[in-house]
């Protein structure tokens, strides 16, 4: 079932005598449980046509570089694997987006495009939507529920969005059915990047080269759902208890295949659901409700990516506090290289830096300090971003601008007011010491980056 809220028309046009369906795929890259996808194939059958389904591959997509688009290609490449068991031909072009969409629909009947929320990709359907003469439908697949279903305006906490997703969710929570298309498209001519080679790929396009791929963790489906069976038969009943203990590895880590669109948030909470456990609740809480007010934030706020999204208690305190003396004063060079006088943090930069991910207790931690030792609340922000964006596996996400923004007070309320910090909340090493066993923490990061003297 794909429900009506999941569907949106973007433009007027006419279905046209063309020779395909065309399913312009983006944000959902996966052949398994992708509502656009089962659309694009239901109206294919039903216009009696082939489906086509084209992903724009641009070089230069802002902040992204080698770490991202490895993960990214591997994806593709079995995307395109897997579309093609399914007698559907998938293309891999070099070139902007909407660019390509465009020149595809030409000879489309119709256009299936999936959906995104960050402004660029909001944008490129916006640009290819003013040209396209055939009908271009968005079909949502990468949340639960929809943004603008779950609500209208930007939320304050979780616990405003959470009594507003949950008078819904049982809608949404329905398996999606896989349809079998009625004619291949495999023997269409078109040009597509071989992704037999990544490596050679990507030197051919030319990418950021500073931060190298990880390889713990491989991109694509396959991989994704290897990883969600074995954290619900080994740590979801203890995710409730043990998530915030960044000495244990109770994480999911499904959190890069959602950024990339790789596996089904509702595949997922499905999936969670089916287990009956303990930890249903406190995951389905991060997956959903943490999730959905994060795409919230980046939808209607214009400026989520930088010191104005925070609410005005927020940046007027952290303002008037702006010129407290620091005891600590670090540039951009020292954070980046984990060079600081707190082991802890330094450790949970290296996690980052090395592996692509860090645990989602101490990116509070370490947003938190960052505030702390900069020079203003602005640079800060700034530092923050840059670094979460370039390093993490899942950065430039609306959860990435949504934890970066908790740390200063979004999402959050008052708090008792203090040095540098004013009403924010307010985290110190201590804190670390008291809570956990924080120092295992740092010995196995060392061991896992092989930095350990």
């Amino acid at each position: 079932m794909i429900q009506k809220e999941r569907i949106s028309l973007l433009n007027d046009e006419k279905t046209k005598k063309g020779s395909y369906v065309l399913y312009w795929m983006q944000a959902s890259a996966r052949a398994h449980y992708n509502h656009a996808l089962e659309y694009a194939v239901k109206n294919a059958n039903e216009l009696d046509k082939p489906l086509l389904v084209y992903f724009g591959l641009t070089n230069d997509f802002p902040e992204a570089n080698q770490r991202h688009y490895h993960f990214l290609l591997e994806g593709l490449r079995e995307t395109q694997r897997e579309l093609k068991n399914r007698n559907v031909k998938m293309l891999i072009q070099l070139e902007k987006p909407p660019e390509g969409a465009v020149k595809l629909a030409e000879e489309a009947s119709i256009m299936v495009t999936d959906c995104g929320y960050l402004p660029l990709q909001r944008e490129w359907r916006q640009e290819a939507a003013k040209i396209i003469q055939c009908p271009i439908i968005q079909v949502e697949s990468d949340l639960v529920v929809p943004v603008e279903t779950a609500s209208p305006k930007e939320e304050y906490t979780a616990g405003t969005i959470r009594r507003k997703i949950q008078k819904q969710l049982n809608d949404f929570m329905v398996p999606l059915e896989i349809r079998k298309i009625h004619h291949s498209s495999l023997g269409l001519e078109f040009e597509s990047l071989n992704l037999l080679n990544i490596e050679k790929v990507i030197k051919e396009l030319k990418i950021d080269g500073s931060v190298q791929k990880v390889d713990w963790i491989q991109g694509g489906n396959i991989s994704a759902i290897h990883h969600l069976k074995s954290f619900l038969e080994n740590k979801l009943d203890h995710f409730g208890d043990l998530r915030n203990d960044p000495t244990q590895n109770y994480l999911s880590n499904m959190s890069p295949y959602l950024h990339f669109g790789q596996i089904s948030p509702l595949y997922i909470a499905l999936s969670v659901i089916k287990t009956g456990g303990p930890g249903v609740e406190p995951y389905l809480e991060e997956l959903i409700i943490r999730r959905e007010l994060s795409m919230n934030f980046v939808f209607y706020d214009p400026d989520y990516d930088n010191f104005n999204c925070l609410p005005d208690w927020a940046q007027k305190t952290l303002l008037e506090h702006a010129r407290d003396p620091r005891d600590y004063l670090y540039t951009m060079a020292e954070l980046e290289n984990a060079e600081t006088h707190d082991p802890y943090w330094n450790a949970a930069q290296k996690e980052m830096v090395h592996l692509g991910k860090m645990h989602g207790y101490m990116r509070m931690y370490w947003g938190k300090k960052i505030l702390e030792w900069s020079k203003n609340p602005l640079q800060a922000y700034h530092t923050a971003l840059y670094l979460n964006n370039k390093y993490q596996m899942d950065g430039r996400d609306p959860n990435g601008f949504t934890g970066v923004a908790w740390c200063f007070g979004k999402h959050d309320r008052a708090w008792k007011e203090r040095n540098i910090f004013g009403k924010v909340r307010y985290m110190n090493d201590n804190g670390l010491r008291r809570k956990f066993k924080i120092d295992l923490y740092v010995e196995r990061i060392e061991e896992m980056v092989g930095t350990k003297k």
